[in-house]
């Protein structure tokens, strides 16, 4: 989207805002560009089928303790062609280094993120050593996860990177990446909190989309919080009731007409106390489901930082020239509109001469057709990055709408099915205690 670039239109210049028709039309537009496509997960099996820990040297060259995981493909079905099945270890830091690759190269799409590197938000139980081997596990699932989302995305399953990933181990992977170059392109932290700052047309819907992930952020860290809490006292409730069970043994022990009644009582209630493990351990699943979308907020944030800085470059750009069409009209007129050095130069040492200012007016001349051809260029490339931007974006909000409610209600039927348990055992209790 083009406009004039005069001092008073510069905001215009920077505005990438479409209307509702032109956005749904592109959204449109690029999702059946999409559904022509095939995701790598319909023609690949990919698991994280194992983790083993190893020791080794560091980059200092002293011996460390690390883990790596077991990476699995194969094709779908004996019809899929140029897919043969292949086995490779990777360490966590290359899943590490394959993200911050995808995060520079495509920084248009809400990039799925890594478990997490060490337990944060666990309740006491957990170790949040990240050598636990429990702990190994849920990353290990996390990590598959990690590269089904990677693989059934309609962009970054083509990416050859990836793909070398997942079927390449005897290739140096780490120095393919480094030759892409990714880490000269990727923004400065500080540039883009540079750009959010002094950006003055921002896009109202990328402004609303940082602020509904921070609102996200809290409230998933609050339940997340809260799921700790009752997990600390379910545990507690649980392991409590195996005092019953202690206690209606020794009871049993010293009766003979109640005693059979009171030690299967007894019986009911170990079992139940034995049981919160389980059921923990199945809640860490849900509880992780929630964790990767905690996670995935920084994603959301960082599609809007790079929006930041396009737009930010996009008005420098637009400004440069504004004020190039100010110097140009200056020269022609004669007449100095602002206070500048130039002006007093001229006041105290008498006006240029013609030749001069013929030569200066070429040399603008050259600087505004450079100046209009940048500020086309990064038009384009805002335009592009909100159309492409917003097309995952929608992708994303909808994975996450189903996901969450999928999570929620399998958590709400997993209670359901705990206190039906719990009013189980005390009903086979009261059977023991009818028969005394």
């Amino acid at each position: 989207m083009m406009a004039d670039s005069g001092p008073k239109e510069v905001a215009v210049i920077g505005n990438t805002d479409l209307t509702s028709a032109e956005l749904d039309n592109n959204i449109k537009n690029t999702m059946v560009e999409i559904e022509k496509g095939t995701s790598l997960l319909r023609k690949m099996e990919i698991s994280v089928a194992e983790a083993e820990k190893r020791t080794g040297k560091n980059t200092v060259n002293m011996q460390e303790l690390y883990t790596v995981y077991l990476i699995e493909t194969r094709p779908v079905d004996a019809l899929t062609e140029g897919i043969t099945p292949d086995s490779l270890w990777r360490r966590y830091s290359e899943f590490e280094l394959l993200r911050n690759y995808l995060l520079v190269t495509y920084p248009f799409v809400v990039v799925a993120p890594l478990p997490e590197k060490r337990a944060e938000i666990v309740w006491h139980k957990l170790s949040a050593d990240n050598m636990d081997p429990e702990f190994v596990e849920r990353r290990r699932v996390g990590l598959e996860n990690f590269l089904h989302r990677v693989a059934s995305h309609p962009v970054l399953c083509n990416d050859n990177i990836f793909y070398i990933f997942l079927t390449e181990q005897d290739k140096d992977w780490k120095e393919m990446v480094y030759e892409t170059g990714f880490q000269a392109k990727a923004d400065s932290r500080l540039k883009a909190v540079n750009a959010a700052f002094r950006v003055k047309n921002p896009d109202g819907r990328f402004t609303e989309l940082k602020h509904y992930s921070d609102d996200l952020q809290t409230v998933l860290s609050q339940l997340l919080r809260v799921r700790a809490r009752v997990a600390d006292r379910l545990y507690g409730v649980y392991k409590v009731h195996g005092n019953y069970g202690r206690v209606f043994s020794e009871w049993s022990a010293i009766e003979k007409e109640m005693g059979d009644g009171l030690q299967s009582a007894g019986h009911h209630m170990d079992a139940y106390a034995a049981s919160v493990d389980d059921i923990l351990e199945e809640e860490e699943h849900y509880a992780d489901q929630l964790k990767e979308y905690l996670f995935y907020t920084d994603a959301l944030r960082a599609v809007c930082r790079k929006h930041e800085l396009t737009q930010f470059e996009l008005e420098m750009v637009a400004l440069d020239l504004a004020c190039k069409k100010q110097q140009k009209e200056e020269l022609v007129t004669g007449t100095v509109r602002t206070f500048s050095l130039k002006g007093m130069t001229s006041k105290l040492f008498g006006q240029e001469t013609a030749e001069q200012r013929e030569a200066k007016l070429q040399v603008l001349e050259h600087q505004l057709k450079e100046g209009e051809e940048a500020v086309k260029e990064k038009n384009t490339e805002s335009d592009e990055f909100v159309k492409t931007a917003w097309v995952d974006i929608e992708r994303f909000k909808d994975q996450k709408d189903r996901d969450l409610k999928e999570a929620l209600i399998s958590y709400a039927v997993m209670q359901i099915s705990m206190c039906k348990k719990g009013i189980q055992v005390w009903t086979n209790a009261k059977e023991c205690f009818n028969k005394m």
